[in-house]
């Protein structure tokens, strides 16, 4: 981004398919920064669509000076989100779904002045005071099986590391996304484990959280392939993947 002044707050939304959920985001993204003192940019990374999600970006961003669209030709959240973190300029980066699936007013939770220069805060809908809004039981079950999946094998401590909403401040992402190697839905699971074995603290925030019918994980083949993505990480680690370069 050529920005002249950086920005307190960089907000970036991976996108794949999205052309009818995400103007509507938008809308209520631009509605809120609207509100707010401290200064923004929003990068939404499309990448791999098939629909119209790149061009209808676009559009809106010939509206908006501090919206930028990025395209990746590759599939993949993970590719997505490292792609954001490598074009943003902000002091913070805040990754967000495009369904949002939180209500944006919550994004104060996770910056300055409400927090005190955290280095990770990731959206909780496990921790005291969150609260699920018309979740199905069998997809909370499944969640909190992959859950403790998560804490006995990679992430032990945290409740709840795959809700979509996560903030990290920039000079920590810059030394934790050069080890990132998983592209897939596990990809922030893998980034949150190499910021713990970096030193890094994380800070789960209890929200308000919406069930979307629409959501795109498929409970079989998503928990299978996310299952063997934390054994990868299990495997990286013992090679030494995540280790300082020297």
């Amino acid at each position: 981004m050529n920005n002249n002044l950086t920005p307190f707050l960089s907000i970036i939304i991976p996108a794949h398919n999205e052309e009818n959920r995400l103007p509507g985001t938008l809308e209520q993204i631009f509605r809120f920064l609207e509100q707010q003192s401290f200064s923004c940019e929003v990068l939404v990374v499309e990448n791999g669509s098939t629909d119209n999600t790149y061009q209808i970006t676009r559009e809106y961003a010939s509206h908006h000076s501090n919206l930028y669209v990025i395209r990746n030709d590759w599939r993949g959240k993970g590719l997505a989100i490292r792609r954001g973190m490598q074009e943003a300029t902000g002091k913070y980066l805040f990754f967000c779904d495009a369904d949002l699936s939180m209500p944006v007013e919550e994004i104060a939770k996770f910056i300055p002045p409400q927090l005190d220069h955290p280095d990770i805060a990731i959206a909780s809908r496990e921790a005291p005071g969150s609260v699920r809004h018309n979740e199905p039981y069998y997809r909370h079950l499944t969640g909190r099986v992959f859950n403790t999946l998560i804490r006995l094998l990679v992430l032990p401590g945290l409740q709840d590391t795959q809700c979509g909403f996560k903030c990290i401040r920039a000079d920590v992402a810059w030394d934790i996304y050069p080890y990132q190697t998983l592209t897939g839905w596990a990809f922030d699971v893998e980034l949150l484990y190499i910021a713990r074995h970096r030193g890094y603290s994380i800070i789960e925030i209890p929200i308000q959280w919406y069930y979307n019918a629409d959501s795109k994980i498929s409970i079989f083949r998503d928990s299978l392939r996310m299952f063997l993505d934390l054994l990868l990480i299990r495997r990286n680690a013992r090679r030494g993947l995540y280790d300082p370069k020297p």
